[in-house]
């Protein structure tokens, strides 16, 4: 029997739900293993001081390698070392970051259920970030690695990234680079004066999002995020979630 409903009416296909893949590091095997959750199990009950986890986030394409307090140096090393070809597993675009624990950024915890995802779409209402009087005191000399340094107590937001830092009245790129060293991927980040020259006059920051990162009621810097697009024809598909 012909189907007459109008298009609109159709019913969508169901979206397959992307559930997070949980690996335990296993020191005698010197290798993860996946592990079998119980689905009334919180992400966030899993951390434990003894343990090294690779959470795959497949909604974000993210990684995260996180490292308890009992854990060696050398477990990490391998750790990181096994931690590729997992993500490769799950797709090579997925982005492998390292979190210590007590030290776990505001991504990872909305990840794990701990905090709410804030909707940077949206103006902000007060400032993003407490600093110290010590701060501005670095600031004053303007040198890029003290601007590095307050950089780096700041997260940036899911799906963004850093583009450009504006310090009093000097304006920076910013760039991350990563380089493998020992068989684990570090980042390098870097401020740089702009090559171009800007014109005179107002500018309207199309296509970026301000964020402001306040200390004592005064500016330190001001950011320029930009949002980051996935480039589709370098995904794979990623396996269904975790097993229960």
């Amino acid at each position: 029997m012909p189907n007459n409903e109008p298009p609109d009416k159709k019913k969508a296909p169901k979206r397959e739900e992307l559930h997070i893949t949980v690996y335990q590091f296993n020191d005698q095997i010197g290798d993860f293993e996946e592990l079998i959750i119980d689905p009334d199990v919180a992400l966030s009950d899993l951390l434990d001081d003894d343990f090294i986890l690779l959470f795959v986030d497949p909604q974000h394409y993210r990684v995260w390698l996180w490292h308890g307090f009992n854990t060696t140096t050398r477990m990490k090393f391998i750790a990181a070392k096994m931690a590729a070809p997992i993500r490769d597993r799950h797709g090579i675009a997925f982005k492998i970051t390292a979190v210590d624990q007590d030290n776990e950024s505001h991504a990872f915890k909305v990840m794990i259920g701990l905090e709410e995802a804030i909707d940077y779409e949206t103006s902000q209402t007060g400032p993003t970030y407490e600093g110290t009087e010590k701060d501005l005191e670095l600031l004053e000399e303007l040198s890029r690695e003290k601007i590095l340094y307050i950089l780096e107590k700041t997260d940036i937001p899911e799906g963004y990234e850093r583009k450009m830092v504006i310090v009093k009245n000097k304006i920076y790129g910013y760039r991350e680079y990563e380089r493998n060293y020992l068989g684990s991927v570090i980042k390098e980040k870097k401020l740089f004066p702009l090559k171009e020259e800007i014109e005179d006059g107002t500018y309207l920051a199309e296509e970026y999002i301000p964020r402001m990162l306040f200390s004592y009621n005064n500016v330190v810097l001001t950011e320029l995020l930009q949002k980051v697009e996935i480039d589709d024809s370098i995904k794979k598909e990623p396996l269904k979630g975790v097993n229960v």
